[in-house]
């Protein structure tokens, strides 16, 4: 059956998608590569924002507490903050400030998570947490201009929810620790955003809990935000893990929640943020350098600023090191980047939503078309995907008459798929070496590349019909523009060989 496209748009194509992107700590921007890989997304994607962890942990060396004259003194330092703001501003994107998390010198306690051990206990004395807060809010301005920084949208903690992430997943000293942040904030300026509470899944209830603290308390809140992810329980191997998957759809619902949950209340009309989403929630699941996970999400891409005003991929890189150095070039990492700036999937699928219209014409289970002013109409198709674990089938075909006024087309058809664009099959096929050699790398880069196919095809009766047959999870992006025919009237392609008539 052949899906008729609409003559007119039925609205735009959100951009939800490209508001934020995730990144690893805040101090791994210092790095050289991490950079060349971020202005290597800026200029295939183009995202908005950035959010990443860490910002008042130690690695940053923002807060330095010192005994001077036998009393207490704290200095604020952002040498570090103002290089890694000074390089995402010069790459074309701003931070969304995540507040979190505590220093060891401002530190209740010694719990902390990850490698590179973020304290995540609340702080020992709560004014000199609202120092902090308002000194690093009042640098940033002092720096960047309040214009600026008020397009900053400013998140307190991670996670709170998971007693990983905040000790004792203690929510009256999560609401306490927001209350403190939020006033404080305010009172720098009262249009700077602020909200919360970043909760993972699985702990919903805390999000109507949370609308009732603050307006109970009357604390400012400017948008809410959560994470999303649907991943089960992981099944470790040394250096690794393993996932059952629940269906792509249940991102959606995860993303719909916060609306749902807050209906009728005083914060229903807030922005909702997801800052963190992603197939799995560990940086060391296989699936996400895969063909699979860029057919898995595609849906959730072309579907998801329907629900909410911004959704995260977490993260835009490799350069992550939650669990450790990384002891592969591929290891499950969450970014769309490998180190060394190897593409994966997923990355193209961002890459082709990046080139789509802003026009909207339909939106179907496996298809996503738009058009944009000069007339240029852009195609997203997905193949189904089996999170059961059956093969994946080659085969599936996405059927489209598409309205075009002109006598043909020029189709640009770019793809990846288990057998296109594919570097992570290119890796295990070479024997999956850790530290591939120059030209190993090289290899990897141009296996990383889309298959790209191109054709003049005719449009009869104002009309394009497009058939697109699919490979094993194949994510595709047909270009098609409309042809104004320039060919000479004395040009014969059967003569370029110079045969034919006036041959000598």
């Amino acid at each position: 059956m052949r899906n008729l496209v609409p003559g007119e748009p039925s609205g735009r194509l959100s951009d939800a998608w490209r508001f934020c992107v995730g990144t690893g700590r805040f101090e791994l921007a210092l790095r050289r590569d991490y950079q060349d890989s971020l202005a290597l997304v800026q200029r295939d994607i183009g995202f908005r924002h950035i959010r990443g962890h860490g910002l008042l942990s130690d690695g940053v060396g923002v807060h330095r507490p010192y005994e001077y004259g036998g009393a207490r003194h704290v200095r604020h330092s952002f040498t570090y903050v103002d290089q890694v703001v000074d390089a995402y501003l010069e790459l074309g994107i701003q931070p969304f400030v995540e507040l979190g998390f505590m220093p060891s010198g401002l530190a209740s306690g010694e719990q902390t998570v990850f490698w590179w051990r973020g304290n995540v206990t609340p702080p020992s004395s709560w004014q000199e947490w609202a120092e902090l807060v308002r000194a690093t809010v009042t640098h940033l301005i002092d720096r960047y201009g309040l214009d600026q920084v008020r397009r900053w949208p400013i998140e307190v903690w991670n996670e709170p929810n998971l007693k990983e992430f905040w000790q004792g997943a203690d929510e009256a000293a999560y609401h306490r620790l927001y209350e403190v942040t939020a006033r404080t904030i305010k009172d720098v300026d009262a249009s700077l955003q602020v909200g919360g509470p970043s909760i993972s899944p699985g702990s919903d209830e805390w999000m109507p809990r949370f609308a009732d603290f603050v307006t109970a308390r009357d604390v400012p809140v400017d948008f809410v935000s959560r994470h999303a992810y649907t991943s089960g329980p992981a099944q470790h191997v040394p250096f690794g893990v393993h996932q059952t998957m629940r269906p792509a759809a249940e991102l959606l619902e995860q993303f719909a929640t916060p609306r749902r949950q807050l209906r009728g209340g005083p914060l229903a009309d807030l922005p909702v943020h997801i800052t963190e989403f992603n197939s799995s929630y560990r940086p060391d699941n296989p699936v996400h350098d895969t063909a699979f996970n860029a057919a898995y999400l595609a849906p959730v891409l072309a579907a998801g600023g329907e629900l909410v005003d911004s959704f995260s991929y977490w993260t835009f890189s490799d350069m992550f090191e939650e669990v450790g150095i990384p002891t592969s070039i591929f290891h499950g990492g969450f970014g769309l980047l490998t180190h060394r700036q190897i593409k994966k999937p997923t990355y193209h699928l961002y890459a082709f939503m990046a080139r789509m219209g802003d026009q909207l014409l339909t939106r179907g289970e496996d298809h996503l078309v738009t058009r944009n002013d000069t007339g240029r109409v852009t195609v997203l198709a997905w193949a189904p995907v089996d999170v059961t674990g059956g093969p994946a089938v080659a085969g599936h075909t996405v059927r489209l008459s598409i309205p075009m006024a002109a006598d043909s087309a020029f189709m640009l058809r770019s793809s990846v798929s288990e057998e296109m664009g594919n570097a992570w099959a290119a890796w295990c096929e070479m024997g999956r070496p850790r530290s591939p050699h120059p030209r190993q790398l090289d290899i990897l880069r141009e296996a990383a590349e889309p298959v790209r196919r191109h054709r003049n095809l005719p449009v009869a009766g104002g009309s394009l019909d497009l058939d697109l047959s699919l490979d094993r999870h194949e994510v595709t992006l047909v270009e098609l523009t409309p042809v104004a025919d320039e060919t000479p009237p004395w040009w014969d392609d059967s003569r370029i060989l110079g045969l034919g008539e006036g041959a000598r």
